[in-house]
């Protein structure tokens, strides 16, 4: 009976500290969705209040974990408020080199009709049982395929989405066709050497002869500015300069600016209406 007693303790203690307590809380969640076992690494930050803001994390050729120790996304979610969301690609090597069906790209995912748009939207499901996030502010940002699947969320689920924040890869869309106007904030580096700024084919995949040719990212911006009405001439800030590459394999990681506050203080803007 004591045993027991402790089990239901630890279970309301768990649900208590997930609801939003003084401490932050890691979980995986485990989303059956279309015939696959999918997971997510969920990063819930500290304190308590109202119902969370999210953000979706989506890796590049990867995983969620190395993603997540890269991108260090849980101290600013720690610092600002919101629930860090860090899904899992799919992959023929368990939890290596896993990608997304952005579209076009990239890998096996595409070529086998992974739905990895219903999967992110499956995993906001399964978090709002676990905690109080508020669905007017669910935002996705992602690095290179990653940034690629943000873009196609935004493209095909702009229902669910009040922005969106790319990283180091162009849209590839088979179809685009946003229902509504989506803010986009893109970062990339002039100097990338993987996904070429100018678009074309990049050096092929680690271990493999595979190359991808994807879209020039001012083309990728430029559909965004056209389908969200904006001005054709862009406004031009003054240029921050540094050396920047596309992953900490490919080239140097940007001391420029913060990406995690900079999206932060993009996606606070807006809300779905």
């Amino acid at each position: 009976m004591g045993q027991a007693g402790g089990l239901i303790a630890a279970l309301v203690s768990l649900t208590a500290a997930v609801a939003g307590s003084a401490a932050a809380v890691d979980f995986t969640l485990t989303i059956p969705h279309g015939g696959l076992t999918r997971t997510a690494l969920v990063h819930v930050p500290t304190g308590a209040g109202d119902p969370r803001p999210v953000v979706l994390n989506l890796h590049g050729g990867g995983n969620a974990e190395s993603h997540r120790r890269w991108t260090r996304m849980g101290a600013a979610a720690d610092r600002r408020g919101f629930v860090a969301v860090y899904p899992n690609g799919t992959g023929p090597t368990s939890g290596r080199l896993l990608v997304w069906n952005a579209g076009t790209c990239c890998g096996r995912a595409p070529a086998q009709g992974v739905d990895d748009v219903g999967f992110p939207l499956r995993t906001l499901d399964a978090l709002a049982e676990r905690v109080a996030i508020d669905r007017t502010r669910v935002y996705a940002t992602g690095l290179s395929n990653g940034s690629m699947m943000a873009q196609r969320l935004a493209a095909d689920a702009a229902n669910r989405l009040a922005a969106v924040a790319p990283i180091a890869g162009a849209m590839a869309v088979a179809r685009f066709a946003p229902s509504r106007a989506m803010p986009v904030m893109h970062v990339h580096s002039l100097d990338d050497p993987r996904a070429l700024y100018g678009g074309g084919l990049g050096p092929p995949f680690p271990g493999t002869n595979t190359r991808v040719a994807p879209m020039a990212v001012e083309d990728s911006v430029k559909r965004w500015a056209a389908a969200d009405g904006c001005p054709a001439e862009p406004q031009t800030s003054p240029a921050l300069v540094g050396a920047e590459g596309h992953t900490a394999t490919l080239g140097p990681p940007t001391k420029v600016i913060d990406a995690n506050e900079e999206m932060w203080k993009f996606f606070e803007r807006f809300a779905r209406r």
